[in-house]
């Protein structure tokens, strides 16, 4: 065994132990796959994640994220908290305002702006379910149909089943059957718009209502989107705050101009979290995905 740096982040919040915690082995020069699944499975953490030396032009460090269940190509917490873990350590950036992160599905931008940090989303590929997947999903999480508005697969490395619910309060209130929820095999996520976001709903087929919702001002940790993510068949129940689920969210919704951008996303109330995702929109239509990262251990791991 060797010793090795670590750190261990909570992602997605200011405040330690109100985020989405994140093990982080900072050298994992020399370990086997199966030697990261079973640490992974040990932390039993929604993700941990091993930073080894870039193999891409262009990257300052490739990393690897398994959750307890297996490896994923990409997620948005794990990358955040990658980030700002190997940074805190004395990682040294080709840019200084920009981090270039290798992972599965390619090289992902994280920008810095003082200690804020954002990744740029992925490409996102969306799709509507089939309505028989739809009906034994709502059935999992005990939905009626009228509580559905919209649904959409979308797949930016992970692939969420997504439903867009006609309530923040509906979201608050599920109760799924995680058992079969697991057996179903999607990871699955559900929001809903905050009451002051509503209206864009109703809103959604008036060009002139979008216009004015998208020159709308708000201050800037209000939550427009409340959020949760349930990953049974990853070996997570329910997510705490998901960076991944986030960034498809608001491809989704900032394209069908249900919300404006930015607008900021909350996620975790129901495990006693408080974790708050803030969306952005550049120019050239990038969507940003961003929020705070804090460390709570600092220290090194034999493995």
């Amino acid at each position: 065994m060797t010793t090795r740096p670590f750190r261990q982040v909570d992602v997605f919040t200011d405040q330690p132990y109100f985020g989405n915690p994140l093990a982080v082995v900072l050298d994992a020069e020399g370990l086997s796959d199966a030697q990261m699944q079973r640490f992974a499975q040990w932390t039993n953490l929604s993700e941990t994640t091993f930073v080894l030396p870039a193999t891409e032009p262009g990257a300052d460090y490739r990393v690897r994220i398994f959750t307890p269940g297996g490896e994923l190509p990409f997620a948005g917490h794990p990358t955040l908290g990658t980030c700002h873990a190997w940074l805190e350590a004395g990682g040294k950036p080709r840019d200084a305002s920009t981090v270039v992160q290798q992972s599965a599905v390619g090289l992902v931008r994280i920008r810095r702006d003082g200690a804020q940090l954002a990744f740029a989303a992925p490409p996102l590929r969306r799709s509507a379910p089939s309505p028989s997947t739809l009906a034994q999903v709502a059935s999992a999480l005990g939905l009626k149909a009228q509580q559905i508005v919209r649904a959409q697969v979308l797949d930016n490395g992970p692939v969420w089943f997504t439903l867009l619910l006609d309530d923040a309060q509906t979201v608050l209130r599920l109760d799924p059957d995680h058992l079969m929820v697991k057996a179903l095999g999607h990871k699955i996520g559900v929001a809903a718009l905050t009451q002051d976001e509503a209206p864009a709903l109703i809103a959604r087929s008036s060009r002139e209502a979008r216009a004015f919702a998208a020159s709308a001002t708000r201050p800037a940790a209000a939550p427009a989107l409340v959020v949760r993510a349930f990953a049974a068949c990853a070996g997570v129940p329910e997510d705490p705050v998901t960076g991944s689920l986030n960034a498809s969210l608001a491809q989704w919704l900032l394209a069908d101009a249900l919300l404006p951008a930015p607008y900021t996303a909350s996620q975790g109330a129901c495990l006693g979290r408080d974790g708050l995702v803030r969306i952005a929109r550049d120019d050239s239509g990038q969507v940003w995905v961003g929020g705070d990262c804090v460390t709570c251990i600092a220290g090194t791991v034999n493995l």
